[in-house]
């Protein structure tokens, strides 16, 4: 089930593009201007503090007995790394991101096929 899943997902559009043409990050070789930087920041941290902090305040909810920790937290939370997400995706512009997501669509589904083949 999870190999057709993977086979799925290796089967769009998208990804398949990303393969042939082997995306990589070689538009990054010139220097980045700092707006990009910030940009390729904020959309990085925007992954730590996404579900990692949803399960950490979990974590806490549980250890403190305080389910509203996770009730109120959790959400907010979520929604503060979406809204950091936009903002790295703003700074960084359409071009530079698709990019990005290109390269790790491409790196991510390759490990997967690999991994699929395997079991």
């Amino acid at each position: 089930m999870i190999r057709k899943s993977i086979q799925k997902i290796a089967a769009t559009a998208f990804v398949r593009s990303a393969m042939e043409d082997r995306a990589d990050l070689s538009a990054f070789k010139e220097k980045p201007s700092p707006r990009i930087i910030a940009g390729l920041l904020a959309i990085m941290i925007s992954y730590i503090i996404g579900w990692p902090a949803v399960a950490a305040l979990g974590f806490l909810a549980l250890k403190l007995h305080e389910p509203w920790i996770v009730i109120v937290g959790g959400p907010l939370t979520y929604g503060l790394s979406h809204l950091v997400f936009l903002l790295g995706m703003y700074l960084c512009g359409a071009v530079y991101s698709l990019i990005f997501l290109r390269w790790l669509t491409r790196v991510s589904v390759g490990k997967l096929l690999v991994w699929a083949e395997r079991e």
